[in-house]
This record gives C-alpha cells, sequence and structure tokens, in this order.
C-alpha cells in the first residue's frame, strides 16, 4: 500500500478517498531525527537539517492538498541552544535562509497562499533571523489559504509562564478603572482561563487535532502542554527527513476510527 503511495498516479485519488472523511483542523508535528539521519546514511550532520526542510515542505503541500487548515512545525526548543555551538549556529543560518527563501515568488507560501507565523522568544535569535522572522511574517499577513506555525526558541512552559505573566499586568492595568465601576473585586484582579487563553502564541486558531512526533519518541518534550488535554499522539518510527504522505494518511486514518 505505501508503495502506491509513492506512485505519482495513485496520490491525488489517495487524498481525495481521505477527504471524504473528516480531516483534521490543526496538525501539528515535533521534527525529530534530522541528525540520526544524517548518522544513519552517513551524512554531514548538516545534510539532515537540509533535508528536514525539504520534509517541512512536502508536508506543507500534502496538508494543503488534504485541506488541513493549521499546521505548527516545532523547530527548535530553547534548550536546543544547549547543544554543540557548532550544530546551533548551522541550524540558525539554515533557517535564516530558509525564511528568506519562503519569501521568493515561486516559493510554496506563494503558492498555496500561507500565511507564516514565527512563535517563540524570539528576543533569544539573533538580528537578522528575527528581522526575517518579522518579515516573512509581515509579507504572509493577509494570506488566508493555510496557516503555519513555526516554533522557534520555544517551550511550552516558558509559553505558559508569559502568558500567565501578560494576564496580570492586563489586570493590574485595569484594575485602577474598574475600581471607580460596579465591576467586583474578584472580576477584575482574578486571572481566569480565558484571560492566559487570549495570551497564548497561537490564540484564535484552534488547539492541534493531532500531533505527529518522529522518530518513535511518544513525548511531548516541552511542547504544547496547554492545548493538547485532548490530542491524539502519533509517533511513527520514520526519522523526520524520512516523514511522507503515507505517514500523514496513515494518522489521519487511526484518527478516524477512533
Amino acid at each position: 500500500m505505501s508503495t502506491l503511495l509513492m506512485d505519482p498516479f495513485w496520490v491525488p485519488n489517495w487524498i481525495r478517498v481521505l477527504s471524504v472523511g473528516a480531516i483534521p483542523n490543526h496538525i501539528a508535528l515535533i521534527l525529530d531525527g534530522n541528525r540520526r539521519f544524517a548518522r544513519k546514511h552517513n551524512l554531514p550532520v548538516e545534510a539532515g537539517y537540509r533535508s528536514g526542510f525539504l520534509s517541512l515542505l512536502s508536508v506543507l503541500k500534502y496538508c494543503s492538498e488534504l485541506g488541513v487548515k493549521y499546521i505548527t512545525f516545532y523547530a527548535f526548543s530553547i534548550d536546543n541552544f544547549k547543544r554543540c555551538p557548532d550544530d546551533v549556529r548551522f541550524v540558525m543560518d539554515l533557517m535564516l535562509e530558509k525564511l528568506e527563501v519562503l519569501l521568493q515568488e515561486e516559493s510554496l507560501v506563494k503558492q498555496y497562499g500561507v500565511r507564516v507565523c514565527v512563535l517563540g522568544s524570539l528576543k533569544l535569535l539573533s538580528q537578522p533571523l528575527r528581522i526575517a522572522a518579522e518579515n516573512v511574517m509581515k509579507a504572509t499577513e493577509n494570506n488566508t489559504r493555510i496557516v503555519i506555525f513555526i516554533c522557534v526558541a520555544y517551550t511550552s512552559t516558558n509559553e505558559i509562564i508569559s502568558a500567565i505573566q501578560q494576564s496580570c499586568i492586563d489586570k493590574l492595568d485595569n484594575h485602577s478603572q474598574a475600581c471607580k465601576q460596579t465591576t467586583t473585586h474578584e472580576e477584575t484582579t482574578m486571572v481566569k482561563l480565558v484571560d492566559i487563553d487570549k495570551h497564548m502564541y497561537m490564540s484564535g486558531a484552534p488547539n492541534p487535532d493531532i500531533i505527529i512526533r518522529t522518530s518513535g519518541e511518544n513525548r511531548l518534550s516541552n511542547f504544547q502542554l496547554w492545548q493538547t488535554a485532548h490530542c491524539m499522539l502519533y509517533a511513527p518510527a520514520a526519522l523526520w527527513p524520512e516523514i511522507g504522505l503515507w505517514h500523514l494518511i496513515s494518522n489521519i486514518d487511526d484518527n478516524h476510527r477512533l
């Protein structure tokens, strides 16, 4: 079956069949296995990351054709800054290069009407990379066909802390005005679920329906802990550069059966 899926003749047919069922509105992916892919094939680590970017483009293309509206890619954790400095430097340079590629006229972002949102503690990034991220977000902000979130310098605990802090600031800023009105003390000072939700990075977007973590790892690694209480987690053995249409179709089909 997977061999047929790789045949260009069958790909549109499989997509058409799968689209008859309920397609997830939001798929999140933890991009795990770039370095292991490089070691597996006796390649430089850099080649593993470049292969991983090609997988990202393929997943974007297939999800768009399937009708998935939102895709989240967990590309780089805050904890990843602890890795070998040379590896970190290469990944940052590659991100800068590829964000600039996304702005080109012939890019998939242009072809598929993709809005790109880069999320995380962007202050931890170099100025050129931060500017490139801002440029991509600005250039694509009016695209509406599909939205991709790229999580860089991100951890879920950091996002939650940031959202709580912003919620507290809002309460303090509004407290003096609220005291002059008839609003109760509890209504103006208590931080509620809706307040935190409002300040999460993906505020306004639906929570993921499915998380796919490659490399067969059954853990979230501090990713989307707030948003995934009711989310299905799939962990195919394939490394991230090996991910393909078959893995997407298989996981979506499994989700249909639940």
